[in-house]
C-alpha cells in the first residue's frame, strides 16, 4: 500500500484516478501526508478530500481537458503485464477465438497515451508478468515509440506494484526493471515469479538492508499506519486483496 502511495509522491496538482482498493487508499494516504496538492474524485463529477467531503466540481468536459494533458495518473490493474509495460486486461488467448474474456479495454489505450500510468498487480506470477501479452490494451514503451512523437508525448509508465516489489523502466530500452523488493522477499522469489528476463540491479555489496543492489521497499512509518488502520480502511477491506 505505501508502494502505490508512493507512486503519487512529488506529482504536484495532478488528477489521481486509482482503480481498485489498495491504490484508491494509497492515494488517500499520499493526499494526507506527502502529496497534499493531488486531487481526488468521487467517480463521478466532483472533487473530494481525502474523507470524501466535496471540495469542487469537476464537469466532464474539464475532466477531458486534465486527461487530454497529462495533468492525471492513473493507477489500473493487470491481468498480463510484459517486459515494456504493454498491459491487458481483454481477453487470454488468441482475440479471435480467446480462452477467457475479461474486462475489455476498457479506457487503458487513452489511459496510457495521455497520463502517467502505473500498474497495480496484487498476485505475482508467470500468468500476470508474461513475455508478450495477448492483447494490447495499455500502450508500453515499445509501442508508444514505434507509434512515434504524438503517442510519446504524454506516456510515461512511473511503476508497477505487486505483491513481491516495485518495478519501474529505468533502462536504456525502457524494459522492466526490479526497483525494491518488499521486505521479506529475495530478487530469486521474484525472478521465478516472472515470465520474461527481468532487469534486476547488481551495482552495490548485498548488504542486511539492501540485497544485491536491490533496496528494500520502505515500511510505512507509525503515523501513516494509525491512518491506514484507523481512518483510510477501519474495516481492513485491503486484506482482500493481499493478505497482512
Amino acid at each position: 500500500m505505501i508502494a502505490c502511495a508512493e507512486a503519487w509522491r512529488d506529482n504536484g496538482e495532478v488528477l489521481a484516478s486509482p482503480m481498485g482498493t489498495i491504490p484508491g487508499i494509497g492515494a488517500r494516504l499520499a493526499r494526507r501526508t506527502f502529496s497534499p496538492d493531488l486531487l481526488l474524485t468521487d467517480g463521478e463529477a466532483l472533487l473530494v478530500g481525502p474523507d470524501g467531503a466535496p471540495e469542487g466540481w469537476l464537469p466532464y468536459r474539464q475532466h477531458l481537458a486534465m486527461v487530454t494533458g497529462g495533468r492525471r495518473h492513473v493507477m489500473m490493474g493487470a491481468s498480463q503485464v510484459d517486459r515494456f509495460g504493454n498491459q491487458n486486461i481483454s481477453c487470454i488467448g488468441d482475440w479471435a477465438r480467446p480462452t477467457r474474456q475479461l474486462l475489455g479495454v476498457r479506457g487503458a489505450p487513452v489511459n496510457t497515451l495521455n497520463n502517467p500510468t502505473s500498474y497495480w498487480v496484487p498476485k505475482h506470477s508467470t500468468r500476470v508478468f508474461v513475455e508478450k501479452v495477448d492483447m494490447v490494451c495499455g500502450v508500453g514503451y515499445d509501442n508508444a515509440a514505434a507509434a512515434g512523437p504524438s503517442a510519446t508525448r504524454y506516456h510515461r509508465i512511473p511503476r508497477v506494484v505487486s505483491d513481491l516489489g516495485v518495478f519501474d523502466f529505468d533502462t536504456p530500452d525502457h524494459s522492466m526493471r526490479l526497483a525494491s523488493l518488499h521486505p521479506g522477499v529475495t530478487a530469486e522469489q521474484v525472478r521465478e515469479a516472472t515470465g520474461f528476463d527481468l532487469t534486476v540491479p547488481a551495482d552495490t555489496t548485498p548488504t542486511d538492508t539492501v540485497p544485491a543492489g536491490v533496496p528494500f521497499t520502505r515500511e510505512p512509518t507509525p503515523a501513516e499506519l494509525r491512518l491506514i488502520r484507523e481512518v483510510l480502511d477501519p474495516e481492513s477491506l485491503r486484506d482482500r486483496e493481499v493478505r497482512a
